[in-house]
């Protein structure tokens, strides 16, 4: 339930005093890892969360500037009132700046847009607290985020805390100040301290190398036209079109009378209610970092189609994105960040379908048609006796000893639920890939790639429903919830690169 805002006297800006430092720890174990990348770095759709949020919809709406990403995090209730975190929940303000730590390192900051508190999306964004029950309550509107690395050392010691930071802290203005003349800004590259490196120099008409870091940071900043339905989707659509032609190994750079066709036959489906269907829009406005335009003249600017048509322009990802995204890992992230942030559930299998890439909604690579019986065109197959016609399809090839190799070294018995299921002929189990065999997740046909799992275990995790942690334990997806542990055998050496790809796939690795 809302309660009212907690604003230092109701003020919108920051005080008199100046803007404070909120030092927010991003937190110690795998929660706080998931909440800051859910919730800061991912960023919120709100359209996802109208329901719950009630009066506090308008203002949180109004804190964010048209295309940018609303950004939130929250604070579990202080023990007492007069703790250090009691009173930075109290004493911060809109307008001071949140400096986010994690093990000696500021990792990131951004200023505080609007302060609320509201339970249920609190729990809607972040669950409860597994040791305590609490809801992270006091919640804080994001704006501005910039992420980068700094040693925290000259910050933290100037408050006198010589350890790790544990605990919210609120550095008053008149502080922050005299730490600013003494020692500059946090994340100002200082070498003697460890912190981050001065940029990369560049030599002349060369572009900065693109990294793998700054290819998932584009996919999760885009910018994109926000409407009263939420976010436009022509970005995202032509960015997971992109992502197909990749994973068919089709060139990276379109013609736009290709683009034009299949881009629009997509934004008219999905583009939304009231969406126009322009599909050149997002063929030259994602021009940046990972996305170029070819054929246009020197100085263009927004052509229309009838321009494009006429110089045979090409756009798609750029040849350094390109080769990261052939790597199946990469592509499986991109895909998952776009369609997870962009789509609703129900949505979201009909659009990778579409595009080519219904093969990430599940562990094994199949797609929506190929996982039912009815086929890709929706037509219930008849009832009773039914003909028979051929068909021409293609697997990949697996080596049979592998699968008895497996199923031998656990006798034929689950390794989730260690529940021997009999059949006419003994032990039955399935010999499961971990990440699935050709495209796209293009995984090996090894014993270090598979898993002995019964049917219903085997339907379960190649429908993403249950993972693998880092200790070997299963959970179930929708809430972590701890089901069993993994039962290995020190035959059967499993790679830990293969789990981790499975895991990526749910959600649940970086």
């Amino acid at each position: 339930m809302r309660t009212d805002v907690v604003e230092q006297g109701g003020a919108e800006a920051p005080g008199a005093n100046g803007v404070q430092w909120l030092l927010q720890p991003r937190g110690y174990g795998k929660d706080g890892r998931d909440h800051f990348r859910h919730t800061v770095l991912g960023g919120v759709l709100l359209k996802k969360y109208a329901d719950v949020l009630g009066e506090d919809g308008p203002r949180l709406t109004a804190c964010f500037s048209e295309g940018e990403i609303p950004r939130f995090w929250g604070a579990t209730p202080a023990a007492n009132d007069w703790n250090s975190k009691a009173q930075a929940i109290r004493d911060s303000r809109v307008g001071d700046e949140v400096l986010f730590y994690n093990e000696g390192k500021f990792i990131g900051r951004a200023t505080i847009a609007h302060k609320f508190q509201n339970e249920k999306l609190a729990a809607r964004l972040w669950g409860r607290d597994k040791k305590t029950g609490a809801v992270w309550l006091h919640m804080i509107a994001l704006t501005g985020f910039v992420e980068f690395e700094a040693d925290a050392r000259t910050v933290l010691g100037s408050i006198n805390i010589s350890g790790p930071l544990r605990g919210l802290t609120l550095i008053p203005a008149v502080k922050r100040l005299e730490i600013l003349r003494d020692s500059g800004t946090p994340w100002s590259p200082r070498p003697a301290l460890g912190g981050a490196p001065p940029p990369r120099k560049v030599k002349a008409g060369q572009a900065p190398a693109l990294g793998e870091r700054e290819l998932h940071r584009a996919f999760t900043t885009l910018r994109t036209h926000t409407r009263p339905e939420g976010p436009s989707l022509h970005k995202p659509l032509a960015l997971l079109w992109s992502l197909g032609r990749i994973t068919r190994g089709e060139a990276r750079l379109a013609p736009w009378a290709e683009f034009e066709d299949e881009v629009g036959r997509l934004l008219s489906e999905f583009g939304g209610r009231g969406a126009r269907v322009t599909p050149h829009y997002p063929f030259w406005r994602l021009r940046g970092d990972i996305w170029e335009v070819k054929g246009m003249p020197e100085g263009a600017v927004d052509p229309g189609p009838e321009t494009l048509r006429e110089t045979d322009a090409e756009a798609g990802f750029v040849d350094e994105a390109a080769r990261l995204l052939r790597k199946a890992r990469v592509r499986a992230k991109a895909v998952r960040t776009l369609s997870s942030r962009y789509f609703d559930a129900d949505v979201r299998p009909l659009v990778l379908d579409r595009v080519g890439l219904g093969g990430y909604l599940n562990a094994s690579g199949q797609t929506v048609a190929e996982r039912t019986d009815t086929g890709a065109d929706g037509v219930e197959p008849p009832s009773g006796p039914v003909g028979r016609h051929a068909v021409t399809s293609t697997r990949p090839d697996r080596n049979p000893r592998l699968v008895r190799d497996v199923k031998d070294w656990h006798g034929g018995v689950c390794q989730v639920c260690s529940t021997p299921l009999e059949g006419l002929l003994g032990p039955f189990s399935e010999a499961a890939h971990i990440q699935g065999l050709g495209s796209p997740h293009e995984g090996p046909d090894h014993t270090s790639n598979m898993l002995c799992l019964c049917p219903n275990h085997h339907t379960q995790f190649d429908g993403l429903a249950i993972y693998i942690d880092p200790q070997w334990k299963v959970r179930r997806t929708r809430d972590d919830e701890l089901l069993f542990e993994l039962r290995l055998d020190p035959q059967h050496q499993i790679a830990e690169e293969y789990v981790e790809y499975h895991r990526l796939l749910c959600g649940k690795e970086d």
